[in-house]
């Protein structure tokens, strides 16, 4: 979601949410772009430094050298402390305990490119359906069946069907019978999928109205309260998550652990867990 709504779906993508490589601006770790910024900061307060700004690579050299120094860093601890390792596979190839050598994910997953190509300018959840289906008959990746469900979701954001998320489409499929999802016709399968993109947009309407509804309760909550309260936060936080700890609620909201269980109590929140230690609270 940090990333552009293309993103998923390009080659790049694609090959970082399989775990082979590839890197874009978008995905860079905060603590870079923290680094990029103060190294900018330095150099703006810095005469001597104001031509290399200038340029417009700053920013960039900035960005690999934090790249640089916490590679070096993980390399110097690995040969201080060198560990017994199993016997590798060489670079390239697979493990045949683990993946099947017969199956050839470049291929099925270009197959599957192909789908997404020719269902270009389709309506777009006719599209979403057509590729649910040819990453369900195709099986692209042995270990990552999960993927398809999300890059489903991908491409109706990127073709701006929805804007904020990604629309869960799992929820909604899981009302609709194996049976209709496995059918042997064609038709049939599609025609489940657009009845479980109706259940998921239907379950997400309801679980937004029952936030807006839990939010509207604790606002009453916060009448009266002084404008330093933390109270706020905390509605927002517990809005954001499904659970919250105390320690979520310490590192968030900069309390203690007695004023975070203080704050739980004035919001009058469900503890869940049912537990003396380790508690969570929230909104259910």
């Amino acid at each position: 979601m940090a990333n552009r709504p293309d993103w998923a779906l390009s080659p790049n993508g694609l090959r970082q949410l399989r775990g082979r490589g590839g890197s874009t601006p978008d995905a860079l770790p905060p603590e870079i772009h923290a680094t990029v910024a103060e190294g900018a900061g330095d150099e703006e307060a810095d005469e001597s430094a104001n031509d290399d700004l200038n340029d417009g690579f700053g920013a960039e050299f900035a960005a690999i050298d934090a790249v640089l120094d916490r590679t070096r860093n993980v390399l110097d601890r690995l040969a201080a402390a060198p560990v017994s390792r199993p016997q590798q596979v060489p670079m390239g190839e697979r493990n045949p305990l683990v993946y099947d050598s017969d199956w050839d994910e470049e291929e099925r997953l270009s197959d599957w490119r192909a789908v997404l190509n020719r269902a270009t300018g389709q309506p777009p959840v006719l599209s979403a359906a057509l590729l649910w289906d040819a990453w369900e008959t195709k099986e692209p990746l042995q270990h990552l069946p999960w993927l398809g469900h999300l890059l489903v979701g991908a491409m109706l954001r990127q073709v701006g069907k929805t804007t904020a998320h990604l629309i869960c489409l799992n929820t909604g499929l899981r009302a609709i019978s194996r049976d209709r999802r496995r059918a042997r016709d064609r038709t049939a399968r599609l025609i489940g999928f657009l009845d479980g993109v109706t259940e998921a947009a239907v379950s997400g309407l309801k679980e937004h109205d029952r936030l807006i509804l839990a939010r509207e309760q604790m606002a009453r909550r916060l009448r009266d309260r002084r404008g330093h309260s933390k109270l706020p936060r905390l509605v927002d936080l517990v809005l954001a998550r499904p659970l919250v700890s105390s320690a979520m609620i310490e590192r968030k909201l900069k309390v203690s652990t007695r004023g975070a269980l203080n704050l739980v109590a004035e919001l009058g929140l469900r503890e869940v867990t049912g537990r003396g230690r380790y508690r969570a609270w929230g909104i259910l």
